[in-house]
């Protein structure tokens, strides 16, 4: 794969990145909706495991956690698959600070990237 088409890829993918955290924060279903693959699937801190609806279900309830941002962003780009780590940082209703981890794999699916897999670990 030529360097300036993973770039470019890497610019989409960051850009994504930022707004599947802002979607969380804001519980906006619509950007997910229009993000997640059809036979998408979230593995969750709890251990459950829950398809696209169950998820938009989920993320369409008010964040129970405010100031949600990433860190250490890695995205990288392996063909038409692309796999994204970052760490979390947020704060609970009542004033505590925590972090966790996030791993969300995309796919190139008809010429747009669409996230299939997620797996959210909180600390």
């Amino acid at each position: 794969m030529q360097a300036d088409t993973v770039a470019k890829d890497v610019d989409v993918l960051g850009k994504l990145n930022t707004g599947y955290i802002d979607s969380v924060q804001r519980s906006n279903v619509r950007w997910f909706e229009k993000n997640l693959a059809e036979d998408f699937l979230n593995s969750n801190p709890d251990c459950s495991l829950v398809d696209r609806e169950g998820f938009l279900d989920q993320v369409g309830r008010p964040a129970p956690f405010t100031n949600l941002r990433a860190e250490d962003v890695r995205i990288r780009v392996l063909g038409d698959v692309a796999i994204i780590h970052a760490r979390t940082r947020y704060t609970w209703a009542d004033g505590r600070d925590a972090s966790g981890r996030y791993t969300d794999i995309w796919a190139r699916r008809g010429g747009q990237w669409v996230c299939v897999a997620a797996q959210v670990v909180r600390g």
